[in-house]
């Protein structure tokens, strides 16, 4: 977890830190509120407190729905619970929707006004910006772009349905994939010995492993065939892709951008679109926030 205070102008955080989510046998409420107080010095006057949190969740609430990786966070009213134990206004966002805001701002996407942001990590999350205004459709759940269904009866999400994005393309889904075609005897220098990650298959790639090459092709695939449809919905002007598994950079995009050509129904699509990865790494969630709060508190 991440917090920060900003001034009303520039992005130069007053106070930053940054903690574990879990840890010392401490609630994640619990941790979140320490982190919030070490970034709240005693002479500064705050005026709202922005959340990012994963989702699904109420952004006019609060309220979230079920946050799978975090303990406890399923039907949790986060945003009345803060706002009752500091007394200012609080804003909860899905992360990736103020993801795709900071980068719309200040990042890779500014100067854009239709744009596409997908972090690719453990999970894959979206947001998507359309002539300037944030996509959170009629009840704040919109932007889930790793829910998108790529193959019906596939490998079973985080969310416990099959077949989506997410279940393939995620650091998560790249690592599951590994581990079954090692399990049904493929070589590889890769080990079902020991916990993988998507950084050691992404290594293992780049030595030329088979099977990690395969694997990160098959996430690339999937990923670009989500990807087509969205363009087909959204024609944005820039494609962002943030999240460590972005880091793998060709291993994954050039797939994904191949698939992407075969499936568009015209060239045009793809003539003028970037593809870029995030400018702003591991801060974007945090600006995206600020970005929010400045909307809500009118200061441009």
């Amino acid at each position: 977890m991440r917090a920060a205070s900003y001034s009303t102008d520039g992005i130069k955080p007053i106070i930053y830190n940054k903690i574990s989510t879990t840890g010392q046998n401490q609630p994640v409420f619990t941790r979140l509120l320490d982190l919030i107080r070490s970034v709240w010095q005693d002479n500064l006057k705050v005026e709202m407190i922005i959340l990012a949190s994963a989702g699904p969740l109420d952004p006019k609430t609060g309220y979230i729905y079920d946050a799978p990786n975090i303990p406890g966070w399923k039907d949790f009213p986060l945003g009345e619970k803060l706002h009752k134990e500091f007394g200012i206004p609080v804003i909860v966002g899905n992360d990736a929707n103020l993801a795709a805001l900071g980068e719309w701002k200040f990042g890779s996407g500014k100067g854009h006004h239709d744009l596409i942001y997908m972090t690719l990590s453990t999970g894959i999350g979206g947001g998507i910006i359309c002539n300037d205004q944030l996509v959170e459709g009629a009840f704040g759940l919109a932007g889930e772009l790793g829910h998108i269904t790529v193959l019906p009866d596939g490998p079973t999400c985080s969310c416990g349905k099959q077949g989506h994005l997410e279940a393939i393309s995620s650091g998560q889904g790249i690592v599951q994939y590994v581990d079954q075609m090692l399990m049904q005897g493929e070589s590889s220098i890769l080990s079902t010995s020991k916990e993988l990650n998507a950084w050691e298959v992404a290594k293992a790639a780049e030595t030329g492993d088979e099977l990690a090459i395969k694997a990160f092709s098959r996430a690339g695939f999937y990923l670009g065939l989500a990807l087509a449809s969205i363009i087909h919905i959204f024609n944005p002007s820039i494609i962002i892709l943030g999240g460590g598994v972005s880091k793998s950079g060709a291993l994954i995009i050039d797939p994904m951008i191949e698939k992407m050509k075969v499936e568009i129904m015209d060239k045009s699509y793809l003539e003028n679109l970037e593809i870029v990865t995030t400018k702003l790494g591991d801060e974007v969630g945090l600006l995206g926030a600020l970005v929010l709060g400045r909307q809500k508190l009118q200061i441009e």
